[in-house]
């Protein structure tokens, strides 16, 4: 991947359900820390069959969320695939026109919620294997606060502004060869209105 920030925003039905699929999350989010892979790798990363990775691929593949590249073991009869974007999005105001899309959004944030839980879960499991340094690093926080909407909106910019600030950072370093101590980090967020 490039050091050079490519969102895509998802705005049609189409791909938001393509992309809701559990597995098809699993294997974007295996490709884009690999950068490039086969389905056999990835198989292999998800515990899949390769002829159903190699599926859900070619799907990720016709909605443009991944690609065909050429790969590194000068196999030709191996697919080497990387993803397209460096960021995926969807923002509700793009599916709140009808019901059904409404319906179609909310779903598939519900699959990626339960994901980013799985992922940090998993951490928490595997807490222990983790030098002292990592574990110290390592954060979970709510911060509860009465934020007007602008506010909130505010804040989610200067997140994904500060965070965008850390990952190209940190492409650049490792393109440049500064691997040393470096591993793959999830940083996820929420921010959202509530009641009691």
């Amino acid at each position: 991947m490039s050091s050079t920030e490519q969102t895509r925003r998802v705005k049609d039905l189409d791909t938001l359900k393509a992309l809701g699929h559990p597995l098809r999350i699993k294997l974007y989010r295996a490709l884009y820390v690999a950068g490039t892979a086969t389905a056999s790798q990835l198989a292999d990363q998800v515990d899949e069959a390769v002829s159903l990775v190699s599926y859900h691929l070619r799907k990720l593949a016709k909605h443009g969320i991944i690609e065909e590249t050429e790969g590194g073991s000068g196999d030709a009869r191996e697919r080497w695939w990387r993803p397209v974007t460096t960021s995926i999005s969807t923002a509700d105001e793009d599916f709140r026109d009808a019901p059904e899309r409404d319906a179609v959004h909310t779903a598939v944030s519900r699959v990626y919620a339960r994901q980013r839980s799985e992922l940090y879960e998993g951490y928490l499991d595997m807490k222990a294997t983790w030098s002292d340094d990592w574990r110290s690093s390592a954060f979970s926080s709510e911060s509860l606060m009465p934020l007007t909407a602008e506010e909130l909106r505010s804040l989610r910019e200067e997140i994904i502004e500060l965070v965008l600030g850390y990952r190209l950072r940190a492409e650049a370093a490792r393109d440049a060869g500064d691997v040393e101590g470096r591993e793959n980090v999830a940083v996820q967020t929420y921010g959202f209105p509530f009641r009691t």
